[in-house]
């Protein structure tokens, strides 16, 4: 029996980045319907008959000019919801940011955990499984779902990239906060794989309270050498910009960074800096808090879509276009 192939549908927001995952599987996204209403409600539903098949969602979790982030979440959920009520009989959702990643621990008294609010309700809605990118925290993640869900973590794609700039430059891979270094690692090790030399490793000191950073601790040497700093997000940018000052300091030779999801929430300060000679992001949030002329001198971004097409040809056992792969 041939293999079946899912029905891919794309929300509100999302439709061009599951679009180049659909040209990487030779397919195009399913046809589906979203109505506001004049009260701010709003409705979504397949247009294609998903009965007794598999079906894969995607949307990007992040607020912009049109909706917020819990708009674009309660739209996902009802899709989801509409899905299973329809027969679908498998719904794997792709978030490429997951919202609320951040709010994965208690830091004050009686404070909420979000993140598992959220898998609760994606399990609540029937989805069955859940793909997303860089999440903030692995173990707060795993603990989180109940469901299957994975994390692909930008480790191999930031080495692929950062490997073809440091030459045969003595590297530092460095985690701007301790809480970060596990990612660090992840990336030390990969470009060590790649350029077949060694890549040392570095993290900065970082306490936070409510908007208050603090901490200047620099532990590892960095003298003379390329630092790479390595994150999950930027948003304000203010944790990068510490970091790439004390590395200065501490005579780094040159100084690069990179962090899955750019939201840019600070606006342009991180890019204005001079201390960056390059920053790199992933496309699993549009850089459009950002003038368009700096994002495109000062932005380098990374395709994520080929990692998630693989992934997900694996998972259902199909082959990706040979012209796209």
């Amino acid at each position: 029996m041939a293999t079946e192939f899912p029905l891919l549908f794309a929300l509100h927001g999302s439709q061009a980045y599951a679009e180049r995952v659909a040209q990487r599987l030779g397919c195009q996204l399913a046809e589906h319907e979203e109505r506001l209403f004049e009260d701010g409600e709003h409705k979504s539903r397949p247009l294609q008959a998903v009965n007794g098949r598999q079906v894969v969602v995607f949307h990007s979790l992040y607020g912009d000019n049109e909706q917020s982030g819990n708009d674009k979440l309660c739209r996902l959920l009802f899709f989801c919801g509409a899905l299973k009520d329809a027969g679908a009989r498998r719904v794997q959702v792709v978030v490429p940011y997951l919202c609320y990643g951040r709010k994965e621990r208690r830091t004050e008294f009686q404070d909420p955990i979000i993140s598992r609010y959220v898998a609760a309700m994606f399990e609540a809605c029937g989805v069955d499984r859940l793909l997303t990118l860089e999440v903030h925290s692995d173990a707060a993640f795993d603990n989180a779902f109940r469901i299957p869900s994975q994390n692909l973590p930008g480790a191999e794609l930031f080495a692929e990239h950062f490997a073809a700039l440091v030459a045969d430059a003595e590297v530092v891979a460095v985690s701007p906060d301790a809480g970060g270094t596990k990612r660090a690692e992840q990336f030390r090790l990969a470009l060590q794989r790649r350029s077949g030399r060694p890549v040392g490793s570095a993290f900065m000191e970082k306490h936070r309270r409510n908007e208050l950073v603090s901490g200047a601790l620099l532990v590892g040497d960095v003298q003379g050498k390329t630092a790479i700093i390595i994150d999950d997000l930027i948003s304000t940018g203010t944790t990068l910009l510490r970091a790439a000052q004390a590395f200065q300091a501490a005579g780094a030779r040159r100084i690069l960074a990179g962090a899955v999801h750019g939201l840019f929430t600070g606006g342009s300060e991180l890019l204005d800096s001079p201390l960056l000679e390059q920053l790199v992001v992933f496309d699993s949030v549009p850089p459009f808090r950002l003038d368009p002329a700096l994002a495109s001198q000062r932005l380098q971004i990374i395709d994520s879509s080929a990692a998630v097409a693989a992934l997900l040809a694996e998972e259902y056992g199909l082959s990706l276009d040979s012209q796209q792969a």
